[in-house]
């Protein structure tokens, strides 16, 4: 592998503890190298514009953009990009919401030193990854849930509208979440005034109560 190029990932964790240790992990390999560091969904968006990078490793649940709509970023942004998702959520929703986001592998933190090496390499062959056992058990579970009619519909939020919710459950202003998404605050009122009406909810208090049960933030 030393005539090979080193694939280059970039790390996207709000811990910086956890980032250094996956850090280690991933920089004793001499086929990986982190180029890039991201503390949270929105800064991982920003360096992939500025970095060459082949693989980005991404936490599920970061402030202002979850990794999960990194992803989806990330995918329109760079469709050749290759996307881990590194979590420590054992949970089949979270599972087929980042392969429909655009991930192609998800490796749970607890076993990272174990896996994760593996997983980036698999990812690099555009084979999907994920930890040992939970093919079987996710699959089962979503084709029972089909099978008694409990599929998932259609999302109710457009992707704007649920960046909008993050961001107001977060704490954040109109002004400056018109900031952060880089549209007017009238724009950011109308969003607000359309969760509200979309999920029959009264203030932010409630949007952030369901902001919370839909994995947007954490409690």
């Amino acid at each position: 592998m030393s005539d090979t190029p080193p694939i280059r990932i970039l790390l996207a964790d709000d811990h910086a503890l956890v980032r250094r240790g996956v850090r280690l992990i991933l920089d004793q390999e001499p086929d990986l190298e982190v180029v890039a560091e991201a503390g949270d969904g929105a800064e991982a968006v920003a360096a992939a514009r500025t970095h060459d990078i082949d693989l980005a490793v991404l936490d599920i649940a970061m402030p202002r953009l979850t990794g999960l709509q990194a992803a989806r970023e990330l995918a329109a942004l760079r469709p050749g990009l290759r996307i881990l998702m590194l979590t420590m959520h054992d949970n089949e929703q979270y599972f087929f919401r980042a392969l429909k986001d655009g991930a192609c592998g998800y490796v749970l933190k607890s076993v990272a030193d174990r896996d994760l090496v593996a997983a980036c390499r698999a990812a690099m062959r555009d084979e999907p990854f994920l930890y040992p056992g939970a093919v079987t058990a996710l699959i089962r579970n979503y084709l029972d849930r089909v099978r008694h009619g409990e599929e998932p519909g259609d999302r109710i939020l457009t992707p704007r509208e649920e960046e909008v919710l993050k961001l107001v459950a977060e704490g954040h202003s109109s002004k400056e979440i018109a900031g952060l998404l880089f549209i007017s605050v009238k724009t950011v009122q109308r969003h607000r005034a359309n969760l509200l009406h979309k999920l029959g909810l009264r203030d932010r208090l409630e949007l952030t109560r369901y902001a919370i049960r839909a994995g947007l933030i954490e409690p």
